[in-house]
Formats: C-alpha cells, structure tokens, sequence
C-alpha cells in the first residue's frame, strides 16, 4: 500500500510541475491586473529598442544661453544622463556630446505604452532637466515658511555623486553623497549651522527643507522625514537627477524609425514560432519521452525570460534577442546532454528507472560546466557593458539562471514522474530500443 502511495505521488509530481510552467506561460502571455491595478507585466509590456520599434531623438542645451560649458562639464551631464537612462532600464540609446554646439544629442527607444508617438511627451520620461542647488534658509517661526538665506548656494547638485531611497531605524530616508569637494562646502556649512534649515532646490522649485541636527563631514548625508517609500524614492530620483552641472533644455526633438524597418518584430516572432516547431519535432522524434519533457521545459525558457524582461521593465533589442536564443540553444544543448546520457545507460543494460537517475547524474557536470562559463561572461558583460550590450547580457544571464537552477531541475522531475507510468517505462520511449539478447540500445 505504501508503495503503491509513493508512486502515486511520484505521478502526480509531472502534472504539478506542467500546471506550474503553463501559469508562467499564461502570465507572461496575458500578464496578471485585479480591478485595474497591474501586478505582473505580460510580454506585451515589453520595451523595444530604437533596432526595432524606433524612438526619440532630442538634442539638449544648456537651460541659460550665458553659459559655455567645459567638455567636462558636458561629458560630466552626459554620463548623468546615461546613468539616469539606466535607472529606468532604458538599456538601448545613444548619447553624445557635440563640444561644437555645446549640445547633447539622446537617443531612446519609446516606451512599451507609447500610444501618440509624441517626441515632446516621450522625452519627459527622461525626467527634471534643471539645475540642483542646496541653500541655507530662513524659516519663520508663525508659518513655517521657508525662503533662501543669501545670493549663492552651499552647493550645486554636480557635487553629488549618489542619492538612494533606504529604509534606516524604521522609516524611510534619503541617502545622499558627495565629491570631494562636495564633501567639504557640505561639511563647513553643517558644521557652522546646526539646526539651522538647508533647502534643496531645482531651479527655483523649492523640493526639500530639512534642519541640520549634526555636522557632517564625511561626505555622507542623510534626509529624514515621514516619508513614505514611494515619497523617499521620489525625492531621491529627483536629487539624482539633478545632478547635473547646469540646467538643461530641449531645442529640438523628433521622431527615428526603425533601424530595421517596418515588421521586423513581426517577421522576427514568426521565425521563431517556426525555430520552436521544428525543434521540438526533432526533440519528439529522436528522443520520445525525454524529447517531450524537453519541449515543456522550452517553455518554461521562453516564458520564464519573456516575463521577467518584462516584470523588470528591461528594454529589449536585437542583441537580446540574440541572447534569449543563445540561452534557448544552451538549454536544448543540456537537455540532448541529458537525454544522451540516459541512452548510454540504457545501453549498459540499466533499467530506465537507474538509466533516467544516472543519466541526470552523469550529466550534470557537464551541463554546469556550461552553464556556469557562459553565465561569467554575462556577469562581465553587465559589469563593462553598456547599452544594447547590457540588453544581450542580461537575457543571457537570465536564461542561464532559468536553464541551470529551474529548467533542469524540472525536467528531472517531470522525466522521473513520467517512468512511474507503466506504459511509459520503456527503453525505446527513451530513444533507445530492444535487440536481441535483451539489452538496451539505440
């Protein structure tokens, strides 16, 4: 009776499993909204680069025409403005300093809701384009006014180097630091204000009044408040954001086709439609039952990269397409790993039970060594790329990890799960068959 519980329970574990994949499918083909409110993103949400939808291109300027920017100044706004790009995974873009014009040029992919194609709407996603400033201030006693203290500020927002949301003694607070310089003009005037008010500014928008309990002088601030995590967060891409050496804005801006034309994506999705059928018959045909768990677990692939490319709100482009296929290809390459394995088990006369245990067995170094060598190259990819390459690296990281820490896991347990059906525990059902004298082989 216990025996026959555990088998029982050894079946049940295919259909858990495959009910487990198809939810994936389903959310990263539909995504998940209750009364309106989005929780998972479908694949539909995904952002596309300027390769293959087009986008926006804007050329930005200094904000006061008196101003004549060094080339550090303008290589110093376009970093920010990369690193603010990065913040929104806006992975795909372009962006120059033309030292001629004293001018920027961006280039960014619309974004997966983009409806009217609206240059002017699409580049305010890029966010506040002003100037920073932190100024002493003066606060009345009766209303609580705050108004600026003197002519010039304590600093400007170049001297910020980093403002993060974080959660510190049970509430929600701004992280600020600065440069060197920064770190000294900020130190001197905590240090000779205490409890005295600091405002921040940007432009002549009053953002933020916070009093001075301490001075500091290592270059480390912090803004506390009651703020809620969506206000801490808030504050802390707006300071991040203008940290700009001068205040910027737009003189031009219009709209890019796609650099691969009109239909690419569609001609692209057909093509793998096609690729996953093709490659599924020939997992069927040449490896049955180990074949058809392949297929499942292929699924699980797509879906499970789709729906996370998504849920992060990454920008895919034509290189990570590239990346979903070289991880689509890994995990095919695994699963034939495995399945020739259990046909060379079968081989040595194992029973499909112990040919199924030590073909995963077996096989598992190999598929690791794989894995882990193309997921370094990745990690390093994210770490020195930038762009479209960030794009490439992290559906092939992403894949890696889907292959290595899910997709075999599942498959052995859908594979071991099938056996225990008695019609299905057979040799040749595991591409290999019968000759004479019993054994097992191809």
């Amino acid at each position: 009776m216990r025996k026959q519980q555990k088998t029982l329970k050894q079946k049940i574990v295919f259909f858990i499993v495959a009910a487990l994949i198809a939810l994936v499918a389903v959310l990263a083909a539909f995504g998940l909204s209750v009364n309106g409110k989005t929780y998972i993103n479908s694949a539909r949400n995904i952002r596309f680069g300027i390769d293959i939808k087009g986008g926006v291109s804007a050329t930005f300027v200094p904000a006061d025409s008196s101003i004549t920017p060094t080339d550090e100044q303008l290589n110093s706004a376009r970093t920010i403005i990369e690193t603010r790009l990065d913040g929104k995974n806006i992975l795909d873009r372009n962006v120059t300093v033309d030292s001629e014009s004293n001018s920027i040029l961006v280039e960014f992919p619309w974004s997966s809701d983009e409806k009217d194609y609206d240059p002017a709407a699409a580049i305010e996603e890029l966010g506040e384009t002003a100037e920073l400033s932190f100024w002493l201030m003066n606060v009345d006693s009766e209303d609580g006014a705050a108004t600026k203290s003197g002519d010039e500020p304590i600093l400007t927002g170049a001297r910020v180097t980093k403002s993060t949301a974080e959660y510190y003694d049970g509430k929600y607070v701004v992280a600020l630091e600065f440069d060197d310089e920064g770190k000294k003009l900020f130190g001197d005037a905590t240090s000779a204000h205490i409890n005295d008010y600091i405002g921040i500014y940007m432009d002549e928008t009053q953002i933020n009044v916070a009093q001075v309990q301490d001075a500091i002088t290592d270059g480390k601030a912090q803004i506390s408040g009651s703020f809620t995590a969506a206000e801490a967060k808030d504050l802390a891409a707006k300071i991040q954001a203008g940290a700009l050496p001068f205040g910027l804005t737009s003189t031009n801006f219009s709209s890019i086709s796609a650099t691969l034309g009109e239909g690419a994506l569609n001609i692209m999705l057909d093509a793998g439609i096609i690729a996953f059928i093709l490659i599924c018959l020939f997992m069927l045909l040449y490896y049955r039952l180990p074949g058809f768990v392949a297929c499942i677990n292929l699924v699980l692939q797509i879906a499970g990269q789709l729906l996370i490319f998504s849920t992060l709100g990454l920008t895919m482009t034509l290189p990570g397409i590239a990346g979903i296929i070289l991880a689509i290809g890994m995990s095919v390459d695994s699963n034939i790993i495995i399945s020739e394995t259990i046909k060379d088990e079968l081989r040595n006369n194992k029973t499909v039970k112990g040919a199924v245990t030590g073909g995963f067995s077996r096989a598992f170094s190999a598929v690791m060594d794989c894995n882990i060598t193309t997921g370094i190259v990745a990690v390093l990819l994210l770490i020195f790329g930038t762009g479209s390459m960030l794009s490439f690296g992290y559906t092939l990281l992403i894949g890696i990890i889907m292959n290595f820490c899910l997709g075999i896991i599942c498959s052995k347990l859908m594979l071991t799960s099938l056996i225990n059906f008695r019609g299905l525990a057979k040799p040749w059902l595991c591409g290999a068959k019968k000759v004479k004298g019993g054994a097992a082989n191809d």
